[in-house]
């Protein structure tokens, strides 16, 4: 990059007041280009104060009533357009920081020309008894988008993950066409490979032992998740995962969501959308409360995850849930704490109670969304988690 487009860069950091400056500096040769003119106006649009033709009030810190719809929609084209994605999610929240535009949310019109990101439908989700009905479609719509994004990126890891767990271990004498081990007899039968014909003829054919996925053996997940206002995000990603794993055969699936009050949502998992909404963001927290009742969930330890997915912040009986926490992993039970499930940032959670539930020998550990599927097969595995606390956190530093 040449000296001329660092200082032009600089001049659409700085914005139009430096424009004067910068012309000096470079001789008079300081001139954006049409495009870069647009851009400068976009970012001037929620960086200016409303007296240099900002969205916001006049001075810093914005909070006007901001301008009307079409001037709203008319900046959020240009600013997708303009820059990249990334670019537009960060714009798009200072936007509604910095210049009071929650009405970006509650406008059917705006929404439709919203980049769908993860912290804005949190921001939706925590809002969404305030907003209008002539909006809450568009709302759905707009979450809808951003659950099809993720369970595009997630679900074929999670079904191969649970799959290679659960029902790649034992072999049944017992025939049948839907438990044929296609991989292990052709890989068994190569030695019998007929070249005239081109085809494996193998002596033996392998079939899954399907009894480890009755009711009784199958593997019991069971999600526990705190509808804190901090964990908005988490609570995205763990609602879809739910909604995966409730819909294979293979696993068991419970997920609970707690504040001060407890909501078995199990039966909204046929739909993530429909899961989100029932989760009432807000509030305060009784994780002691929660465990104990998914507690009676479990009838066999040995093959039941627990996942308790929480910033930690407890307002009920510190004690009691670090007692009844170490009392569950002592039983059998793989027990797993989920700080945070988000790819960016450092997650709040109380240290103190962390440190508490690590050293009684349970993972508690933030993890980013694409380690998931991997988590969730090590878990199944029966790997050291452990190891896989510390291999996570090394990966995030």
């Amino acid at each position: 990059m040449d000296t001329e487009e660092r200082i032009k860069r600089w001049r659409l950091i700085l914005g139009e007041q430096s424009q004067e400056r910068f012309s000096s500096m470079s001789g008079g040769g300081c001139k954006l280009s049409q495009e870069q003119l647009l851009m400068d106006q976009a970012l001037a649009a929620i960086y200016n104060p409303a007296s240099e033709g900002g969205f916001g009030a006049a001075g810093a810190g914005g909070g006007g009533r901001g301008p009307s719809n079409p001037k709203i929609t008319k900046w959020l084209g240009d600013v997708r357009s303009l820059f990249d994605r990334d670019l537009v999610k960060i714009v798009q929240a200072d936007a509604m920081e910095r210049c009071g535009l929650r009405q970006l949310l509650f406008e059917p019109e705006l929404l439709e020309h919203l980049e769908p990101d993860v912290s804005l439908a949190s921001t939706l989700l925590l809002l969404k008894d305030q907003i209008p009905k002539r909006s809450k479609e568009s709302v759905r719509e707009f979450i809808k988008k951003i659950v099809e994004e993720i369970n595009k990126k997630w679900e074929s890891d999670v079904r191969r993950a649970v799959t290679a767990a659960v029902n790649k271990r034992q072999h049944s004498p017992l025939p049948s066409a839907a438990a044929m081990d296609f991989r292990s007899t052709i890989q068994r039968g190569l030695k019998n490979y007929n070249p005239e014909l081109k085809k494996v003829l193998p002596e033996h054919f392998y079939f899954f032992d399907r009894t480890a996925t009755t009711a009784a053996n199958k593997y019991h997940i069971i999600l526990d998740i705190d509808q804190s206002g901090s964990m908005g995000v988490s609570v995205i990603y763990s609602s879809i995962m739910s909604c995966i794993l409730a819909s294979m055969a293979a696993v068991r699936t419970h997920v609970v969501a707690f504040d001060t009050n407890i909501v078995d949502l199990t039966e909204k998992c046929e739909d993530p959308v429909d899961l989100l909404f029932g989760f009432q963001l807000g509030g305060g927290t009784d994780i002691n409360k929660s465990v104990a009742y998914c507690e009676q969930f479990i009838e066999n330890p040995k093959k039941t995850l627990f996942f308790l997915i929480s910033d930690l912040e407890e307002g009920g009986n510190r004690a009691a849930l670090l007692r009844r926490l170490q009392e569950m992993k002592e039983s059998g039970v793989t027990v797993i704490c989920l700080l945070a499930i988000a790819d960016q940032g450092k997650p709040y959670y109380d240290t103190k109670m962390a440190e508490r539930i690590a050293a009684v020998g349970i993972p508690c550990f933030a993890c980013a969304p694409e380690r998931l599927p991997e988590l969730l097969e090590r878990s199944l595995k029966g790997q050291d988690l452990l190891g896989i606390q510390k291999e996570f956190e090394k990966q995030k530093r």
